[in-house]
């Protein structure tokens, strides 16, 4: 009998369509020749490695679900997969790719119009141009309807004043959607670097996705034309909107870290010596290994679903919430027990727990925290919203 992959113990791979299989096979190898060999290093010295971007753009994974304007045109099962390979390598890099394709290119591709999708959307995904989103505030992220940062009409410009916080890409963007209150509701705005007013500083001293630009945004009287205005959308339903679409590939992505630390576990357990036997000998470890290859394949077959949902047109906000988490409290959980089975070692950045862990302790907060997913579908599933 063939045996079984631990680390896709119920085949999904054999489930996926050629090109889906190719998308994540040719991510994979990247992510094992790439991305592996630096990322410790880059985590340790809190440096994101922009030398990966020419190679990420290549094979196809900026905007990889938006069809025409140099995009991929790949279906969302595809680019679940991607964002589950990369954040194999780390949550940082996946992160990366989320926010230029999910909450920049996605934007404007769905509300903007025609000049600003030839504006920016071939050279975003040819890694020629970065964006950030910027949504999140200082005084709060999960109310985003309490918004302070505003934009008020002046001529033929908006005049833009406020401040987001926690933002990736950001000192490194040249583009920053920012959403703003306006006295029509919320819009979209893109903010070129450079503009007068606008600063982006980095964020330093994280001790969580070290790999990754994390920035502020600050607007002081910034002139934004008209032009850049995204047309085809008011209200909370634009930056939410991008939120579901990033949300699905954290749900993705999460797995690959997880599979990473299991994969370091079974390595490190073969060769490991206690009490004169390798750890894996010893049930315990075994029954610890086998929970984590559980929650593993739950949340494969979660991800897949949903996915085969968002190719039909009929995924809903909350199954999104669901998987997100589900999936990253899953991640989170087996990159711990992977750093305690490590003993010693696993605090190191030689191996991959530790880093996956403080990672996920980012990654379980923002788009959504687990405390507003959980109630999101406590309000699906008894129709009360008790936000």
């Amino acid at each position: 009998m063939k045996s079984l992959n631990p680390l896709d113990l119920y085949n999904i791979h054999g489930l996926l369509s050629e090109e889906e299989r190719l998308a994540q096979d040719s991510v994979a190898r990247f992510v094992d020749e790439k991305v592996l060999p630096i990322i410790g290093k880059a985590f340790e010295d809190a440096r994101f490695p922009k030398e990966l971007i020419p190679e990420i753009a290549a094979l196809g994974l900026l905007g990889s679900s938006i069809h025409g304007y140099d995009c991929a045109g790949l279906n969302g099962v595809a680019y679940g997969l991607i964002c589950q390979e990369l954040e194999r390598g780390d949550s940082g890099l996946r992160s990366f790719v989320s926010v230029q394709s999910s909450l920049v290119m996605y934007p404007i591709f769905t509300f903007g119009s025609e000049e600003q999708k030839q504006c920016w959307l071939p050279t975003m995904a040819r890694g020629e141009k970065i964006g950030c989103f910027g949504l999140t505030e200082p005084h709060g992220g999960s109310d985003p309807a309490n918004m302070k940062t505003h934009a008020k009409k002046q001529g033929g410009d908006w005049v833009l004043n406020g401040a987001k916080m926690w933002i990736t890409n950001g000192s490194i963007a040249d583009v920053a959607l920012v959403w703003a209150q306006t006295d029509d509701g919320i819009r979209g705005f893109l903010v070129e670097k450079g503009s007068k007013g606008f600063d982006a500083p980095e964020v330093h001293h994280k001790m969580s996705l070290r790999a990754s630009v994390t920035s502020a945004l600050y607007f002081d009287n910034v002139h934004v034309p008209e032009a850049n205005v995204l047309p085809k959308v008011k209200g909370l339903k634009g930056p939410l909107s991008c939120l579901t679409q990033a949300r699905y590939g954290i749900a993705w992505g999460a797995i690959g870290a997880a599979q990473a630390c299991l994969k370091e576990v079974l390595e490190y357990t073969k060769t490991r010596e206690l009490f004169g036997r390798s750890l894996n000998h010893n049930q315990l470890v075994q029954l610890r290994m086998a929970e984590m290859a559980r929650k593993i394949t739950s949340a494969q077959l979660l991800a897949l679903q949903l996915g085969r949902l968002k190719d039909k047109g009929e995924m809903q906000p909350a199954q999104v919430s669901l998987a997100k988490w589900n999936n990253v409290r899953m991640a989170l959980d087996i990159a711990r027990d992977a750093r305690d089975l490590l003993g010693g070692a696993g605090i190191t950045t030689e191996f991959c727990p530790i880093r996956h862990a403080l990672n996920l302790e980012s990654v379980i907060t923002y788009e959504g925290t687990e405390s507003v997913h959980q109630l999101v579908i406590g309000k699906e599933i008894t129709g009360v919203n008790a936000f």
